[in-house]
């Protein structure tokens, strides 16, 4: 696809540049979210992604702050157009990941099954989950200019306080081991829910399996929505 395309033509053609990103898993999964030309939105999408079915259950106003709302108009087209195709490299180097393409940002789930595995009432990143994480913080690399935002949860097994505490210390692994492997930290914002946050049904071993997971949020930085509004503006 030409990229280089006039401001003119931008918001004319907004539509034209969605559709043409649908060979994309990930892209398919936003076409009811309206993530480019929407006006107004809030990011209730995204938060509803990482925190699950109880959204609006008390939440987590850092969390909020961080995810902030969608950009509209030309310049939301161009940060989609970019996010659209950082989704897709994901799914590229990470097939087993499940990536969503939200508003103006992307979700990726990892669960037991995904590629970042923790073992029982552990948080070490082992050999298996540094090979995921190391592809991720490469494709992270390539595109400089975006946020991370990464969340854990836990099943409901054990004491709620625990659960609290070993949710928040596998976020911080993995967080701490992109950072490690040469992200800057000034992108990263880390949060955990425990057990309180479930997007499958605890009484099965699938449902607990599916929500013993991390979180990791990829959002336009400010640099970003002030470069594609300069860009459209001039």
């Amino acid at each position: 696809m030409n990229l280089h395309i006039n401001k003119i033509k931008i918001i004319a053609l907004a539509s034209i540049i969605l559709i043409s990103f649908a060979n994309c898993k990930a892209v398919d999964n936003a076409n009811n979210k309206q993530k480019g030309a929407v006006i107004g939105a809030t990011g209730g999408a995204i938060l509803g992604a990482i925190i699950g079915n109880n959204v609006g259950k008390g939440g987590n106003g850092e969390i909020g702050a961080v995810i902030g709302g969608v950009v509209g108009g030309g310049a939301g087209v161009l940060i989609g157009n970019k996010m659209d195709k950082q989704a897709q490299k994901i799914e590229e180097e990470i097939p087993g990941a499940q990536v969503e393409r939200i508003d103006d940002g992307i979700v990726i789930t990892f669960d037991e099954n995904s590629g970042v595995y923790f073992a029982t009432d552990k948080y070490n990143i082992n050999n298996a989950s540094q090979e995921t994480l190391n592809k991720l913080s490469n494709v992270f690399k390539e595109y400089p200019d975006t946020n991370i935002l990464v969340v854990g949860h836990t099943d409901s097994v054990g004491a709620e306080s625990y659960n609290m505490t070993l949710s928040k210390n596998r976020a911080y692994a993995v967080t701490n081991y992109l950072i490690g492997s040469g992200l800057s930290n000034g992108r990263f914002t880390t949060n955990w829910f425990g057990e309180t946050q479930p997007m499958h049904d605890n009484a099965t071993a699938e449902g607990r399996a599916k929500n013993r997971r991390v979180n990791v949020a990829i959002l336009p930085s400010e640099q970003m929505i002030e470069d594609a509004k300069n860009e459209v503006n001039n």
